[in-house]
């Protein structure tokens, strides 16, 4: 019994002593010669400044956290910075709101966040594919009109997006598309800004050796494309899907001129029409459903965020 107490532990001390050695070596590794050692001022510079960004950003959730809990008269009179209530009358005060919400939306709010998640989701994933598709036969093939086609996409992106409101509702209406699903995710579909990103992905994380050798082994353009290619740009395929994702999440101009039914209406639309109303005059609400709609949003980031930071750092290096 002795002997094999004493190996367990020699085996917990040698266990011990790989992982100090594997911590020295990747201490090794990303250790910085003297020279390019950041300074204790400049480390706490970084940390300072590094603090007041979360602060900033992380503030508005905070404070729309603390709103959604309060009625239209406490929102004035109490502070601002803090529950208007005690901590075991928050549950009361959150269902409170929410009941209201429900009200003034008629039942229909979570119909709106539903149909922004189909608008962003379906827009964002057939917006990625096209994006990844056009940067990289742009980006991998020679073909005539080349350079035309690619400045005429990219002076797209100097077009307001409010310039376009009236052409893009002619053509809806005279295809009998407008008030449907079609009239939003069509046009969020074509993004001159994912044809970029996904030109720049293309150039610098495939290799052509690989393009050739996959050729010479019988491989056509298709196959190449969806079983290789995809692959190399899934981090870039997740920045781009991100981009898409929010900016059809947070577009209004497009919903608020195509789409009439309240079934339809995104959550963004749905809480403007809620504000709009003459007698509407409870914020308190109002923040309850600002803090819901964006939600699944925040969510998507934090399950996302490492593909993200991998795909900014894929587009970011050459060669």
């Amino acid at each position: 019994m002795s002997n094999a107490v004493a190996a367990r532990k020699d085996e917990r001390a040698r266990r011990k002593a790989e992982r100090m050695m594997e911590k020295q070596r990747e201490a090794a590794e990303h250790d910085l010669p003297r020279s390019m050692r950041p300074s204790p001022i400049t480390k706490t510079i970084t940390v300072i400044v590094l603090v007041v960004a979360l602060i900033y950003f992380l503030f508005p959730i905070y404070w729309a956290i603390i709103a959604s809990t309060k009625t239209p008269s406490q929102l004035t009179s109490s502070n601002g910075l803090w529950f208007a209530v005690g901590l075991d009358q928050i549950p009361d005060a959150i269902a409170t709101n929410y009941s209201k919400l429900m009200g003034w939306t008629r039942g229909q709010f979570w119909r709106w966040v539903l149909n922004s998640l189909i608008y962003s989701g379906v827009s964002a994933l057939i917006g990625t594919i096209i994006s990844v598709m056009a940067g990289y036969a742009t980006a991998k093939f020679n073909f005539r009109g080349k350079a035309i086609a690619i400045g005429v996409v990219m002076g797209c992106m100097l077009m307001p997006v409010a310039l376009l409101t009236i052409p893009q509702y002619s053509i809806f209406h005279a295809l009998h598309l407008t008030n449907t699903m079609l009239a939003i995710i069509i046009p969020c579909c074509v993004s001159p800004f994912g044809f970029f990103l996904g030109r720049v992905y293309a150039q610098t994380s495939v290799p052509n050796e690989l393009l050739e050798a996959a050729r010479i082994d019988g491989a056509g353009e298709a196959r190449i494309f969806f079983t290789i290619v995809l692959r190399l740009l899934a981090p870039a395929m997740v920045t781009i899907f991100l981009f898409l994702f929010v900016g059809t999440w947070n577009n209004f101009l497009l919903p608020l001129m195509m789409v009439s039914s309240d079934t339809l209406k995104p959550v963004t639309l749905g809480l403007y029409g809620m504000v709009s109303l003459a007698t509407f005059n409870d914020r308190g609400s109002l923040m309850m459903g600002a803090l819901l709609g964006v939600l699944p949003v925040i969510v998507l980031f934090l399950g996302l965020q490492r593909y993200w930071q991998a795909g900014l750092a894929a587009g970011a290096v050459k060669g």
